[in-house]
């Protein structure tokens, strides 16, 4: 029983939770102080020994460690490269076809739906607030091209092979979770009796589910037509990558049902959106008013904001909504207009022959385009944080509850 454990104060009606979900609901709080050992060990020595990153590039281009690697980056390699008997690659190609068909939709589905209901997580969240990536404007948008670039990257054919482009980044990204885990830790400001462990295993397969179920309850709530068989696909996809991005194989779900019993389960043991889910959700919207720079664009700005907060309302739902403090603007009225015109492209792929072809083909350009604005020309480079972003504003906060003033 959890009772055994030290239970974080961030799970709430555990009781009711046993009642409804049996022993699963004390084996998932387990996984609240449990991490990701290999990638931990290879991110200490990426930062003991600098030399170690050209080793680090070598071994992910050649899907195998290098001459010279260091034992804890060769086992994180090699461990990588040997997929899991499960794992069905072609199955994976088919599914990620989805992303790309589904076009702009999906990624408005993205920000909207997958990104925001993560940063509802109160206790799950602590880590993006603490590091500031994504408060600050210029930051919130890097990183979000970058999250862009994964998901076309796993998603694309060959991705997830060993040393495709989504393999290798799924890597790059488990090894920056490793960084922020060890800066958050350093810092002295973690609070694992509020929390648990940072980035621990049960907040790693909530940002799996995020980019597979939420996302497809996403798209087909606006209106996109997705079968049974792609939903079970598109999960398959991104439990492979979430077993490389070091989830731990116990706790990915094989199925749309065994995800949904998952998010079931995180759901009744988690609180409500806190202060820090408002922020980031609200950083999220506002960017556009951020990377504003001309007159013109700013009135274009204004109004993707206030459609930005129609579309949460949506996806969310209103008491998600409400929770997050969300305006409710005239635009709510556009987002189910919108839908018609979808199910409209969706009967045409199913009738007309190279339709579907056409809208991968489109939203393909889409997210090339989006990614490249995001960052303006810029290169994602999807670089291990070395220091936290947010240090120096959260220290002005704490002094300032203390009544002190800080230079």
């Amino acid at each position: 029983m959890a009772d055994a454990l030290e239970v974080p104060a961030r799970v709430v009606d555990l009781p009711a939770a046993r009642a409804r979900f049996g022993a699963r609901a004390d084996r998932l709080v387990e996984f609240l102080g449990r991490q990701d050992p290999l990638a931990d060990e290879a991110a200490a020595v990426l930062d003991e020994e600098p030399a170690q990153a050209r080793a680090l590039e070598r071994g992910l281009a050649a899907a195998a460690p290098p001459r010279g690697a260091a034992p804890a980056l060769r086992r994180l390699l090699e461990e990588a490269a040997r997929l899991p008997f499960w794992v069905d690659l072609p199955r994976c190609d088919r599914a990620g076809r989805l992303l790309l068909r589904a076009g702009p939709l999906g990624g408005v589905v993205l920000g909207a739906r997958s990104l925001a209901a993560g940063y509802c997580s109160p206790a799950g969240n602590k880590p993006l607030a603490l590091s500031g990536q994504l408060t600050s404007g210029r930051l919130a948008g890097k990183r979000l091209a970058e999250t862009g670039r994964f998901v076309v990257a796993t998603c694309s054919p060959g991705g997830l092979r060993p040393g495709g482009l989504g393999w290798q980044l799924a890597l790059r990204v488990r090894l920056i979770h490793a960084a922020v885990r060890r800066l958050v830790l350093a810092s002295g400001r973690w609070r694992a009796d509020l929390w648990g462990a940072p980035i621990n295993q049960h907040d790693l397969v909530g940002t799996t589910l995020l980019f597979s179920l939420e996302w497809l309850d996403g798209v087909r709530a606006l209106g996109l037509s997705v079968s049974d068989e792609e939903a079970e696909d598109y999960l398959h996809l991104w439990r492979t990558s979430g077993w490389i991005t070091g989830v731990d194989p116990e706790l990915l779900p094989a199925t749309i049902a065994e995800a949904r019993a998952l998010r079931a389960l995180i759901l009744a043991t988690e609180g409500p959106p806190d202060d820090d889910s408002r922020s980031l959700v609200r950083a999220l919207v506002e960017l556009p008013r951020e990377q504003a720079r001309t007159e013109l664009e700013r009135r274009l700005a204004a109004a993707q904001v206030q459609l930005g907060y129609a579309l949460l309302r949506t996806l969310l739902g209103s008491e998600t909504a409400d929770q997050l403090a969300l305006p409710r603007t005239a635009w709510r009225l556009v987002v189910p207009a919108a839908r018609p015109l979808v199910a409209g492209i969706e009967r045409a792929r199913a009738w007309v022959p190279g339709v579907e072809d056409l809208l991968a083909a489109g939203g393909r350009v889409y997210w090339e385009q989006a990614i490249t604005g995001a960052l303006a020309g810029a290169r994602p480079t999807f670089a291990r944080p070395s220091r936290l972003a947010g240090a120096a504003l959260a220290a002005r906060r704490a002094a300032a509850a203390r009544g002190q003033q800080v230079c």
